[in-house]
């Protein structure tokens, strides 16, 4: 976003470079005089096209994108491709503020922008800062810079375990405090908020009474970050299923309570570490998802690594996630029921099925390299293969009739990330 931007070119998905990228905007306003009013701009971007084998579906690095790679187009810009300009005001030591938006696909298909942040900062010590308004959901090493390609080495984050929260942010107001400890440095952050999202059809994700804590670790070259989070969710998804059970009397009374995302509660704890050196780097993320709905509880996990000889940096990764609840249920017995009635009950439970295949249960091994063209210009190049389990269509969406069980996909990707 910045030509200053202190990051080395053969220095990738660093603390330093993430860091780097995601201040660019304060960073001017820091070697001008500080109780003078600074404004600041800069931009971020992902071009990119991925290649799928298996057009019975769409691979895609969001479930909140309409469209993907496979099914809808073989070839898709859709997946990763995005834009973003981020403004930064410093009005003085203390107060500060930023608005980033960014544009990429959306359900509508559109490429409207939306407001990712829009806060302000007060910063009450050295080490003590207060934000309010709409502020990067600490959650994930990344959580800061997720949607800035350039500042991590893949194509794009693990879908297994970033896709587990779509939510990169939250409204409302976080408390961050830095303190040390026998030689290593800590940030600790506790949140409290909430997001609504617009989905088709008038159709919403409510997200209310998100509260948590998040803290990072710094020594050395090693890094971490542990997170919690609580907030009670609501999902205007697929109602008609549900009235449906209910008119089946306390069996469908009972699946529908069970299985529908209405002001539920959603519990998510995450754990994640990097070491990198310089001339190489190893991470590795997990992640535990609880909910009281059709989602049900869920494990993922990733690990990656790379080595830099200059300005190549190739890489592996495997990602995973497992279902730690039924991806499957009987649901309403059709037995002694009139013929009319029991071909309704049969396609609901097949909705219903249908809704716990969602439930990414998979698996992904992912190589590639990294070109770091220029200064700000990254060329990655990457091939993974998805597996979804049998009973899952993993994060795979838009599938159809001829979907088969526990299918492969091959994707190929060009990403070409870029900081102005």
């Amino acid at each position: 976003m910045h030509k200053s931007s202190p990051c080395p070119a053969h220095v990738v998905a660093t603390r330093a470079c993430a860091l780097g990228v995601v201040l660019l905007a304060s960073a001017g306003a820091r070697a001008a005089d500080a109780d003078a009013v600074k404004w600041t701009f800069g931009g971020f971007g992902t071009a990119a096209v991925s290649h799928s084998d298996n057009r019975q579906a769409d691979f895609s690095s969001s479930v909140l994108k309409a469209t993907g790679a496979g099914y809808t187009d073989a070839w898709s810009p859709h997946v990763d491709s995005r834009l973003g300009a981020q403004l930064g005001v410093t009005v003085n030591k203390q107060w500060s503020g930023v608005v980033q938006v960014i544009t990429e696909q959306r359900l509508d298909r559109s490429y409207r922008p939306i407001v990712e942040w829009a806060n302000i900062k007060y910063q009450a010590t050295p080490d003590l800062s207060v934000r309010l308004g709409r502020i990067a959901l600490p959650v994930f090493l990344a959580a800061d810079y997720r949607k800035i390609g350039y500042a991590y080495p893949w194509a794009r984050t693990p879908v297994e375990v970033y896709g587990a929260i779509p939510i990169s942010n939250s409204d409302g107001i976080d408390v961050s405090y830095r303190w040390r400890a026998n030689g290593v440095k800590f940030v600790s952050q506790a949140f409290a908020g909430g997001t609504t999202l617009d989905l088709l059809n008038d159709n919403e994700v409510k997200s209310r009474k998100l509260t948590g804590v998040s803290t990072t670790a710094e020594h050395g070259a090693l890094s971490g970050r542990i997170s919690a989070f609580s907030s009670e969710v609501t999902i205007d998804l697929a109602e008609y299923l549900f009235d449906g059970l209910r008119r089946f009397g306390p069996r469908g009374e009972s699946l529908a309570d069970q299985y529908e995302v209405e002001r539920k509660r959603f519990n998510a704890l995450t754990l994640g570490a990097t070491y990198d050196p310089g001339n190489w780097f190893a991470m590795a993320e997990i992640g535990r998802f609880t909910t009281h709905s059709f989602f049900g509880k869920s494990i993922t996990l990733y690990s990656s690594a790379g080595y830099r000889f200059g300005a190549f940096t190739p890489y592996i990764a495997f990602a995973g996630a497992k279902a730690r609840s039924s991806t499957r249920d009987p649901g309403l017995p059709l037995d002694g029921l009139p013929p009319a009635q029991a071909a309704s009950a049969a396609r609901l439970n097949e909705g219903l099925n249908y809704l716990l295949m969602s439930v990414p249960a998979q698996t992904t091994a992912s190589a590639g390299v990294r070109w770091d063209v220029r200064r700000n210009i990254a060329l990655k190049l990457q091939y993974d293969r998805v597996r979804p389990d049998e009973r899952s269509r993993g994060t795979l969406f838009n599938v159809q009739p001829g979907f088969s069980a526990r299918p492969r996909v091959n994707l190929a990707s060009a990403v070409l990330d870029f900081v102005f």
